[in-house]
């Protein structure tokens, strides 16, 4: 796959190389902002993506995806910007090709779900239930920004796609807490936990105003998997920290005894 990236700040050039240069089997490019030069080496390379930042001194990012596509209608977009812009304020000419916005400073975790997404590949999302509970996308640990925001994606974790609602998740992560306190801290959580994903490019949960469930596309996780039936290594404990999760742990417990 090749990919070009075009950005008129060397530090953000340098983080692009130190990201992309693990990727076996992407090739890239690099460039300032000489429109000319990006244009000349696109119409001589079979070029698969480019990352285009938007708020250049020669042209703007959003200009040189129109030329760009002019040239190639295969190639897919992903626009890199500091400023605050949407997908949807995007030009009609351009607005199919585009992936999305990496906002600076560039996550990791968006940067390899784009270049996926040029791969025509879904990211992967790995969940981790035995012991302490811990989510991976594409292999790299994603880091909640709160312990109740994780609690709460766990808790959607094991209900496997169920509806859980606002009163639900409350009497699981706040039972002691005066109802209207509980709801604070559950609409904290709540956009602590969309905020986060977000973040690492992860669409998996329905958030609607009066339930959350998860979407199971494209997730791995151990404990579906021994639900499932499969071979799985169970170490023998579950959610650890989770006080919640200790029925859960008995089901384990008597799926294990009673599976032979």
């Amino acid at each position: 796959m090749k990919i070009i990236v075009v950005d008129d700040e060397i530090n953000s050039l340098h983080l692009f190389l130190d990201q992309i240069i693990a990727n076996d089997d992407v090739e890239y490019k690099f460039f300032k902002d000489d429109p000319s030069l990006v244009l000349s080496y696109v119409k001589n390379n079979n070029v698969d993506g480019a990352f285009l930042d938007i708020n250049m001194p020669n042209i703007s990012g959003i200009e040189l995806a129109k030329k760009i596509l002019d040239i190639s209608k295969k190639i897919k977009i992903c626009f890199i910007t500091g400023l605050n812009v949407a997908v949807d304020n995007l030009n009609e000419s351009i607005k199919n090709n585009v992936l999305g916005i990496i906002y600076k400073p560039v996550s990791v975790l968006k940067l390899e779900h784009f270049i996926s997404q040029m791969r025509n590949e879904s990211s992967l999302i790995e969940v981790k239930t035995f012991g302490t509970f811990d989510c991976f996308v594409n292999g790299r640990l994603v880091k909640f920004t709160s312990s109740k925001a994780k609690e709460l994606f766990a808790l959607l974790v094991v209900n496997r796609g169920k509806s859980i609602t606002m009163e639900q998740v409350i009497t699981y992560l706040w039972p002691d807490k005066q109802i209207d306190k509980a709801k604070i801290l559950y609409r904290d959580a709540v956009w602590r936990l969309r905020n986060t994903l977000q973040e690492s490019s992860i669409d998996c949960i329905e958030f609607s105003r009066a339930s959350l469930a998860l979407k199971n596309k494209n997730i791995r996780c151990d404990y579906y998997d021994l639900l499932d039936g499969k071979d799985v290594y169970y170490p023998g404990e579950f959610l650890l920290s989770y006080e919640w999760s200790l029925p859960y742990e008995s089901e384990i417990d008597y799926l294990i005894e009673n599976k032979n």
